[in-house]
């Protein structure tokens, strides 16, 4: 068996920006982002001593198991130790792979076809919404970080269907 024969296609991840993020410097941080789903792992590059970072990076990741979370943790990058943590947060596809299994197409642009609201159970600071964006479905998700005092990154998540590929 062949990875195609497992694969659903490719979930592109912009990691847009980082809010009010801890100080683990003297006076600033050095953050950047490591995503995780399932055995993949990648990473966004550094910005020096900014608590507010702009990354605007997309990572890209095979998906074979439509039930695994995608998993986020920033670290502030250290020269000569050990990166710190600087919190973490879990995000359920479940929702934007239901939006994306209903097989929409032709919506005015902007349509919102789900609406995931912030509970004890995830990681939003605010509701996010699945909407119909340049004939694609895209999740704008807001993320308050755990296991820290404060913090909230900004991430989108937008499907790519492989010619050859299970889909979903």
């Amino acid at each position: 068996m062949s990875l195609m024969d497992n694969l659903l296609g490719i979930l592109r991840v912009r990691v847009k920006r980082g809010v009010n993020l801890a100080v683990r410097d003297v006076s600033s941080s050095d953050p950047y982002v490591v995503l995780k789903l399932g055995r993949q792992k990648l990473k966004t590059r550094v910005v020096k001593k900014n608590v507010n970072p702009q990354w605007e990076e997309d990572l890209t990741f095979t998906v074979t198991d439509p039930d695994l979370p995608l998993n986020l943790i920033v670290y502030d990058h250290d020269f000569f130790s050990k990166d710190d943590k600087m919190g973490d947060a879990e995000i359920d596809l479940k929702p934007y792979i239901e939006a994306l299994r209903m097989e929409l197409s032709g919506l005015p642009e902007g349509t919102i076809i789900a609406t995931i609201n912030p509970n004890r159970k995830n990681c939003l600071a605010e509701e996010s919404y699945v909407r119909w964006i340049n004939d694609r479905i895209v999740q704008s998700i807001c993320l308050r970080l755990r296991n820290v005092e404060r913090g909230e990154v900004e991430i989108e998540l937008q499907w790519i269907d492989l010619p050859g590929s299970k889909g979903l």
